[in-house]
């Protein structure tokens, strides 16, 4: 069972690395919606850089439409242990401020091999344990058409980002994509979330502490906009 959480097909991703960023192996899954036209290596490569801190919560093209839910993603290997994690989180914390009307909350994985499983139980026993609920998850993957409609799609470690920069469909979409340590606002520390797939109870908790301090962090960067109902 372990091996099916990462395929051979997604280790792959990040071997050839360039000065210009990752040459991303195409997931079979999304083959079919990349271009087919262009040919030249470039299309593989991704710069996008990384902010240091959250840009105004709107979407280009948005100006003077009605005001919509923001809309997140959270995006990590097999979408049954981190990204339920965060995605739970946050969901209990709009909804303890009154405003989860306001913003629309999801997970995905970068494969597909856990596709319409429930979380790993230890992700939901670790959830138990600090008082939250993820026995109704069930994993999908990310759908690289959904980023026109996404504000932000938080991974959870650099491998991560890559994938789904390369899966992007334009700068704007690129920029979307965001390191959720980001948010904890600490540059020298730790800038992925480590996969707790492979180890034990213990370290589902701790990854699920840091999961909870940097969604909070996001979350307070969050609140005051979708509270006066700006994105």
């Amino acid at each position: 069972m372990l091996r099916r959480h990462q395929p051979r097909r997604e280790l792959g991703v990040d071997v050839e690395v360039g000065r210009r960023g990752i040459r991303h192996l195409i997931a079979p899954s999304l083959a079919a919606r990349q271009p087919t036209a262009p040919t030249a290596p470039e299309l593989g490569l991704c710069e996008a850089a990384f902010s240091s801190r959250m840009e105004p919560m709107t979407r280009a093209g948005a100006t003077g439409r009605a005001a919509q839910q923001f809309r997140v993603s959270f995006v990590c290997t097999g979408n049954i242990c981190r990204s339920p994690m965060a995605e739970v989180v946050l969901r209990t914390l709009v909804d303890d401020a009154g405003l989860g009307s306001r913003i629309a909350i999801e997970s995905a994985a970068t494969g597909d091999w856990h596709v319409g499983e429930p979380a790993d139980q230890r992700t939901v026993d670790a959830l138990a344990r600090a008082g939250y609920d993820g026995s109704h998850h069930r994993a999908r993957q990310f759908d690289a058409s959904d980023f026109p409609t996404l504000d932000l799609v938080v991974a959870f470690d650099r491998g991560q980002a890559r994938i789904l920069r390369n899966w992007a469909g334009s700068t704007t979409e690129q920029q979307k994509v965001r390191l959720l340590l980001e948010f904890a606002g600490d540059p020298s520390g730790p800038q992925d979330v480590p996969d707790p797939y492979y180890s034990d109870a213990a370290m589902f908790d701790r990854v699920l502490g840091m999961i909870e301090r940097s969604t909070q962090a996001l979350f307070r960067q969050l609140a005051p906009a979708l509270r006066q109902g700006i994105r």
